[in-house]
């Protein structure tokens, strides 16, 4: 997909919460859909009983390169409110026997099919369609999804969002290649809309590095408020205005909901991501 365009997703897709009977018939990876999921990890608790923290301690999207660097930020866990509306969500994950380039191979592979989107997050993730990104098989896992725009519906909370999900070159958020070596680090960088409207509202980044073992993860979210911008040309006058409006202004609420969603679909994600990418790389 070119910069600018716009993607378009499949306006007959039906989508619906878990697997039909029969959906996931024939599919290698059906054994790794499972429905329960673990509690809520304690740090994340703790994060959301603590409210929102002071935007100080909070990282901007020009400093995000800075992920990269040895130990740990102010706000790891947790979120902040902006006068301007906007929201900053910060979460760690630790993901046991998992490496960084098994999550690249992840946020190209889910993509490709609802089924395979449900595996990460059986409580909210309903549906997803895949556009554009690299058709080169051989090529590194990290290639084959930059320039790629993933098409979610997914439960944020109580809220279903209709997503469009651009995935750019860590450079375009300040990391640097000498950063990102698959074996020991990867930064998930992506550019967040809606897949109906031409209208985006923010960004985030995935940043995973090698721990003792297995990796960690650090994921970062700044929405809402000043991120809010037409995409491909487009005007914010009548009812794109009215859509933007309501994103201006996303409130505790969301914010919160959304610390949960990104600690839960990441630990849940942890539990079989070491087996799935082991299977399926026995079979390439």
């Amino acid at each position: 997909m070119a910069e600018g365009s716009e993607p378009h997703p499949d306006p007959t897709r039906r989508p619906h919460l878990g697997m039909h009977a029969g959906e996931l018939d024939g599919k290698w990876y059906a054994k790794y859909w499972s429905p329960v999921m673990a509690p809520l990890p304690e740090h994340i608790k703790e994060a959301i009983g603590l409210g929102p923290q002071a935007p100080p301690l909070c990282l901007s999207p020009d400093n995000a390169g800075t992920l990269s660097d040895v130990g740990y930020q102010e706000l790891e866990n947790g979120y902040s409110l902006f006068d301007d509306g906007s929201m900053h969500v910060a979460t760690l994950t630790c993901m046991p026997r998992v490496s960084p380039a098994m999550v690249d191979w992840w946020f190209w592979w889910h993509a490709t099919e609802a089924q395979r989107y449900k595996l990460w997050y059986p409580r909210a993730h309903l549906y997803a369609e895949w556009s554009a990104g690299a058709t080169d098989q051989s090529a590194p896992y990290r290639d084959r999804y930059i320039g790629g725009t993933s098409f979610v519906d997914e439960y944020v909370g109580s809220a279903l969002g209709k997503l469009a999900v651009r995935f750019v070159h860590p450079g375009r958020l300040g990391f640097t290649d000498d950063s990102l070596d698959p074996d020991a680090a990867t930064a998930i960088c992506a550019t967040v809309g809606l897949s109906r409207v031409p209208l985006d509202w923010g960004h985030l980044v995935h940043h995973v590095r090698r721990v003792k073992g297995g990796a960690e993860i650090r994921s970062r979210f700044w929405m809402g408020g000043k991120y809010v911008a037409p995409r491909a040309g487009a005007s914010l006058t009548g009812e794109l205005e009215t859509v933007a409006e309501g994103l201006r202004h996303l409130g505790d609420g969301h914010a919160r909901a959304m610390v949960v969603h990104c600690s839960q679909e990441m630990n849940h994600l942890a539990a079989f991501l070491p087996d799935i990418f082991d299977e399926f790389r026995r079979s390439e």
